[in-house]
């Protein structure tokens, strides 16, 4: 079986622009370990539109029906001039329903099926993927209960396992009212892991304390810094995990945990000798990443790939975070979605205007055959 069907493509030229744009794609009958997917829900994450727009000018972008062409100033950031040329397939992660399957026993085994999983792509009408990597949701989960199921879940999973490998003992978030700040919450609480959650409206204080978080500060709050430190005292936590990149909260973090690692250490003109970690995992502030070097020493900053993590993690800690995301996808991993876009609206200015602000409590699902 061979279907054809649209799909988003974003190609940079050697002109220097960046063209998103509808392509006709034909897929030929899946062999092997192949199964070609009837897409029916994608999420839009920050990392999708690092792929479809990166640091592009999209408000001022030229649209007509089915494309972008966008321009920016200056020269674009290295990894793009190995883009020149080379459509890249949009959307991540996604779900549907296996339509045809490969001779392998694998591919067979999920026909008919509804799956999820982490190919790239995903904003397509259909997808041939390798049935391997593929995930069946159970009985009455539907394919946008488990469209989010690979990249904040296991993203957050991530995080708690780096902290118990690298010895630290408690967590800092960012951005930490978002699907996956929500999620890391709830997974905290369930394995007693102490966590600090750092948000930017007071909320979204009310709404990860309503989920059940204990130590949520505000950074935009007049006592911002005292707020961390009490928080940061209280969970012993020295591992930080931050969305935004730019803008000057990795120093204000590293500030907060030195105070707290001072507090019953001698005088060191180094600095405490207490081991400080930010990780940077995220760019939703593009800009630079600005802080006074005046917390000592012993720190820690760097940055952090979820698929570096699971090129690395052992098959048998990735089954069971698998297995755990699937038996949670109503509870601990759910994600909720302000809005649903068919996939052949998904390059309309005004739906393209929402989505790229990727706004805390309102991430968009695409439905590319809804």
């Amino acid at each position: 079986m061979s279907v054809t069907g649209k799909a988003i493509a974003s190609t940079y030229a050697a002109d220097g622009t960046l063209t998103v744009e509808f392509v006709e794609q034909a897929l030929p009958a899946p062999t092997g370990h192949e199964v070609l997917l009837r897409v029916e829900a994608s999420p839009i994450n920050p990392s999708d539109l690092g792929v479809m727009f990166g640091p592009f000018d999209i408000a001022g972008a030229d649209y007509t029906p089915g494309r972008i062409v966008a321009r920016m100033e200056g020269a674009p950031p290295p990894p793009f001039l190995k883009r020149i040329g080379y459509p890249m397939p949009c959307g991540n992660e996604g779900a549907g329903t296996v339509i045809a399957a490969g001779d392998a026993p694998e591919a067979q085994a999920l026909l008919g099926k509804t799956v999820t999983c982490l190919q790239g792509g995903m904003y397509s009408e259909y997808r041939l993927v390798d049935a391997r990597a593929c995930l069946a949701l159970p009985d009455g989960v539907d394919a946008a209960t488990g469209a989010s199921s690979v990249v904040n879940p296991i993203t957050a999973l991530t995080f708690v396992e780096t902290m118990r490998k690298q010895g630290f003992t408690g967590l800092i978030h960012t951005a930490a009212a978002s699907n996956l700040g929500q999620i890391l919450v709830k997974i905290c609480k369930e394995d007693g892991v102490p966590l600090v959650n750092i948000v930017r409206k007071e909320e979204h204080v009310a709404l990860l304390r309503g989920i059940g978080a204990e130590h949520v500060c505000n950074s935009s709050a007049p006592d911002f810094h005292e707020q961390l430190v009490a928080a940061i005292r209280a969970t012993g936590a020295m591992l930080a995990f931050d969305a935004i990149g730019g803008g000057d909260l990795v120093g204000r973090i590293f500030n907060a945990m030195e105070e707290v690692a001072a507090l019953d250490a001698p005088y060191d003109p180094y600095g405490t000798h207490t081991r400080k970690k930010i990780y940077i995992y995220g760019m939703l502030d593009r800009g630079p990443t600005r802080f006074a070097r005046d917390f000592g020493f012993t720190w820690e900053l760097g940055g952090y790939i979820l698929t570096d993590f699971l090129m690395q993690a052992p098959p048998e800690w990735m089954a069971q975070a698998r297995e755990r995301v699937v038996a949670g996808l109503k509870t601990t991993f759910a994600s909720g979605y302000s809005a649903k876009v068919p996939l052949l609206n998904m390059l309309d200015r005004a739906v393209v205007a929402e989505y790229a602000q990727m706004r805390t409590g309102e991430k968009v699902l695409i439905v590319p055959n809804g």
